[in-house]
């Protein structure tokens, strides 16, 4: 298990849409290992393998001491009134920004045996399902900003002394 690091805005590969995972073998298994690992830092509440560099459907949560990964997911509900709510991502970091989410959502998918599996909550726990997934379809939460809010962001990235 690998610590890996975070990939930044402007990597290709947070822009593309994620392949499947296909085979269940020994490289799915040290993915899975790898997310899990790195989303276990302080301040994460999720990390989506392109985050890493690996352009597959994965991606691992810790939300409230509850950390798990889902292969492949799908988000197959999202419910309540979306809400703006303060979000930040790894991949763009020191920015925070209102989106609008959804206060409830489901994820189902596969675990690394490839039984289904089905991820479900509230609050921060639906906010990181959302998020995430979003990257695996190559869209990063500035996507997701008011234009005005978004031109914001843009500036503030430009400035940023990461970028």
């Amino acid at each position: 298990m690998t610590v890996r690091q975070i990939r930044l805005f402007g990597d290709p590969v947070l822009r593309s849409e994620c392949a499947p995972v296909g085979d269940l073998d020994d490289g799915v298994h040290a993915l899975v290992d790898d997310l899990v690992e790195t989303v276990q830092l302080p301040g994460r509440a999720g990390v989506a393998a392109p985050q890493i560099g690996v352009g597959v459907r994965a991606f691992s949560y810790n939300v409230d001491g509850e950390i798990g990964y889902v292969l492949n997911p799908v988000l197959v509900e999202t419910s309540g009134e979306p809400e703006l709510i303060g979000e930040g991502c790894l991949s763009v970091p020191g920015l925070w920004h209102d989106v609008l989410r959804y206060p409830h959502a489901k994820v189902t998918g596969i675990d690394v045996d490839g039984n289904p599996i089905e991820v479900e909550g509230d609050g921060v726990l639906a906010q990181a399902l959302q998020h995430e997934t979003d990257h695996l379809d190559g869209k990063l939460y500035i996507d997701r900003l008011e234009s005005a809010e978004r031109r914001i962001a843009m500036r503030e990235i430009r400035e940023s002394d990461w970028f």
